[in-house]
């Protein structure tokens, strides 16, 4: 609803704050999430598709606006204003933005690099320092984030934005503890090849029909948001079966180094995951 100065209010409802919320992966979290009864806050640097996902929820259910994740200053003004909509409460902060520009790291452009470190990491690192307080204030709030299949083992191709990923699973982890005491819960999730527009085109129509590999819907993911603010686990696998990509990187590096370089690697995990007991909800790596 409004307030009597024709601002939007989130009056008492639970709320979300969503970044790259205009396509994918945050689209359908927006879409979930205002279906239940939540305040959405999103941003995006997609400004159609912002206007777009404000006129499908309803102007009095959400506060839409344009960020670039990388400038400090713009994400503290979008976040006080979100602030002044919800009364300082922020349940659930999911870092979503990501950029995906890939090649071989020799000849990648410096550009390129450094935009994905920047948008993919510094934007997360950004997000979080800044909605520190407003998690604090609200109970049972969340802090989650898109990290990647990509951070279990380093995929080729794509180096830097699977750097990226590692490096916002070990954030994910440390703060996990650091903000426990506040009553914070910190998680992430790890997708697989999620059919978004981040990825190449027609990578999706070409993606295996079955497997750990699969193209996936994105409202997968956004489901897999709503669970885990109703849970404790710490990280989050798209398919479920991906856990076992996590075991082998984590328990044999150097055989899961030579698959991927033999081309075997997705089949032998496929091979791996049909041998196997089922894998319990909220599965971690050991």
């Amino acid at each position: 609803m409004s307030g009597v100065d024709g601002s939007v209010r989130a009056n008492g409802r639970k709320a979300i704050f969503i970044t790259g919320a205009a396509s994918g992966m945050g689209l359908e979290t927006a879409r979930l999430f205002a279906g239940e009864g939540w305040f959405v806050g999103g941003v995006d640097v997609n400004e159609a598709g912002l206007t777009r996902l404000k006129e499908e929820l309803g102007a009095d259910n959400c506060l839409v606006q344009r960020l670039d994740v990388t400038d400090r200053e713009a994400y503290r003004a979008a976040l006080d204003a979100f602030a002044a909509c919800t009364d300082g409460k922020l349940d659930l902060l999911y870092n979503n933005a990501g950029i995906g520009r890939g090649g071989p790291f020799a000849d990648q452009p410096w550009d390129d690099v450094l935009a994905v470190v920047q948008v993919n990491f510094i934007g997360v690192l950004t997000g979080i320092h800044l909605a520190i307080p407003l998690l604090k204030a609200t109970p049972g709030s969340l802090c989650f984030t898109t990290s990647s299949s990509s951070a279990t083992y380093g995929m080729p191709m794509i180096a830097v934005y699977s750097a990226t990923k590692h490096a916002v699973k070990g954030l994910t982890e440390a703060l996990a503890i650091e903000l426990k005491p506040y009553g914070v819960r910190v998680a992430d999730v790890l997708p697989a090849l999620i059919d978004t527009p981040i990825l190449p085109k027609g990578a999706a129509a070409s993606a295996p029909k079955a497997g750990v590999f699969r193209a996936i819907p994105p409202r997968e993911v956004a489901e897999t948001v709503w669970e885990a603010y109703h849970s404790d686990t710490l990280h989050w696998y798209v398919p479920r079966e991906l856990v076992r990509l996590d075991h082998m990187a984590t328990l044999e590096p150097e055989r899961t180094r030579d698959e991927m370089a033999a081309g075997k690697l997705f089949a032998t995990i496929d091979a791996e995951v049909a041998a196997a007991t089922p894998i319990p909800i909220g599965a971690t790596a050991g």
